[in-house]
């Protein structure tokens, strides 16, 4: 649950963040008639959105488990998290490409700029603000690893998602300041419509990169690698187990699912057998608190038939 809280807070500083920065870019957008302010002040409103979406996934994901739903709701965050990368892709990406043709084929006269620069700074203020929190939270998830290959091995789903709309707002702004400091300097309309379509096709590679990610935890991605490793080599460390034969997982939102097949000691009857698992199964939720359910399957020397247990 601890990865829940971690996501949880990087949501609320985003949150907050983006609906000052919605708000300024709104009315700059509306003063000034810049294009590249209107794609801006939408890129914020969605992200804003896409925000509100994410809590309502982290919200449902919290309901027990039914016979229905044997293994709770927790993989529902992934498609709430796939939803909030197409409405980037579509409400963002592609609304800003839109309007960043129409700029270019229907130029429109600009005003007030020095407003639109001031807004820009006020908002990469504010979105380095959200930055920090998304990154404190991801620094504490990923240990050694680099930005990129925490990226790619995350199974957090919302943080994952939060990261990547703070990098493409950061470096939207950017885009946003050159394209009207550019116009304000020459005058010429052209570097407004250039620096609107730039941000449209940053938000959609952006949102393609997040939906790949997704997608691989929609399908049923296991155990993070490292953590993986870790559990393997616990087991081994185990006096009741000879050899570690099979380790399947499966990430199910904040939760974890094991399944693993070992060679066990000799044991003397049945239910000194089935002690044993019991003790692996405890030991092995005790000592990695995501893992929700433990499926311990022995196979020994001396035993033909194999046992299976839940819990």
């Amino acid at each position: 649950m601890a990865g829940h809280a971690n996501s949880l807070k990087a949501i609320l500083f985003a949150l907050a963040s983006n609906v000052a920065i919605f708000a300024s870019k709104l009315l700059a957008a509306f003063l000034t008639g810049s294009g590249t302010m209107l794609s801006e002040a939408i890129h914020s409103l969605a992200d804003c959105g896409n925000q509100g979406l994410l809590l309502v996934g982290m919200r449902q994901s919290r309901r027990p488990a039914s016979e229905d739903y044997p293994l709770g709701w927790g993989r529902v965050t992934y498609f709430w998290s796939f939803l909030v990368s197409l409405l980037l892709f579509s409400l963002g990406g592609l609304f800003s490409i839109y309007s960043g043709i129409h700029k270019l084929l229907h130029p429109e006269p600009l005003k007030w700029l020095w407003l639109a620069l001031g807004v820009l700074t006020f908002s990469i203020a504010a979105e380095s603000f959200s930055m920090y929190g998304c990154l404190r939270e991801v620094n504490k998830a990923r240990g050694n690893r680099g930005l990129w290959q925490w990226f790619h091995e995350t199974r957090s789903s919302e943080l994952l998602v939060i990261f990547g709309e703070d990098f493409a707002a950061l470096t939207g702004l950017g885009i946003a300041i050159v394209a009207i400091s550019a116009t304000l300097l020459t005058g010429n309309l052209l570097f407004d419509a250039l620096g609107t379509l730039s941000i449209g096709v940053l938000l959609v590679l952006v949102a393609i990169i997040v939906a790949i990610e997704i997608k691989a935890l929609l399908v049923g991605q296991s155990i993070e690698p490292e953590r993986r490793a870790e559990l393997l080599d616990f087991l081994k460390t185990r006096t009741e187990i000879t050899e570690v034969l099979d380790l399947i997982s499966l990430q199910i939102g904040p939760d974890v699912m094991v399944a693993v097949k070992v060679r066990m000691i000799p044991m003397p009857s049945d239910h000194a057998l089935t002690h044993a698992i019991h003790t692996v199964n405890q030991a092995i939720k005790t000592r990695f608190g995501e893992i929700r359910w433990s499926f311990l399957e022995p196979e020994t020397k001396n035993q033909e038939t194999t046992t299976t247990l839940n819990k």
